[in-house]
């Protein structure tokens, strides 16, 4: 476990990730990362242009078979 203090950054509040949290990540300076609610706490991932590929082509599929999906629902 990490201690990670927050810091003031222009009008915004950030917290800087240690080396070691940086490389187990597999990120660095720059690149973007995910912060996403889970029902434990919060979870960090790197960017993944992949995951991010796969996620919109789902989300284009769930726009275009709305009625079809409800339908499926019943």
């Amino acid at each position: 476990m990490h201690k990670l203090k927050l810091r003031a950054v222009g009008n915004s509040t950030g917290v800087v990730l240690p080396r070691e949290v940086l490389a187990r990540l597999k990120a660095e300076k720059g690149d973007v990362v995910f912060l996403t609610e889970t029902p434990d706490g919060f979870r960090l991932t790197p960017y993944d242009s992949e995951f991010e590929r796969q996620m919109k082509i789902a989300r284009d599929v769930l726009k275009r078979r709305r009625a079809a999906l409800r339908e499926l629902a019943k």
